[in-house]
């Protein structure tokens, strides 16, 4: 299976479990989202744990994908720690999203059978 990891923003807490609650409850999905108070590889990698109908992939190749994001992507990393810091004032998490390629091709062609 092929995988992708990508850092996407920062919302506030209730945002986040809102629309975990709203639209992850498909454990077929294509795509799910990670959430955590520090922007960290290690924050990341536990939130894959609390993920809300876990889908049935490859944990431990998510897991490599992201550490390989990591290790590539200083830049963007410092961009979203500096983000996450400002806003600080808020209860605000750093979201990630995690996508699938396989099960997202066959979530996308199933929108056509019907």
């Amino acid at each position: 299976m092929s995988y992708s990891f990508d850092i996407i923003g920062i919302t506030p807490v209730l945002t986040f479990f809102n629309y975990q609650q709203q639209h992850e409850h498909n454990p077929h999905r294509g795509k799910t989202h990670l959430g955590s108070y520090e922007c960290s590889l290690d924050s990341f990698i536990k939130s894959t744990k609390m993920v809300p109908s876990r889908p049935n992939w490859d944990w431990d190749e998510v897991t490599n994908i992201m550490i390989k994001f990591w290790l590539k992507n200083e830049d963007k990393i410092r961009y979203w720690k500096n983000e996450l810091t400002r806003g600080k004032q808020e209860e605000n998490i750093i979201v990630a999203r995690v996508v699938n390629f396989e099960a997202l091709r066959n979530e996308l062609e199933s929108l056509f059978e019907a």
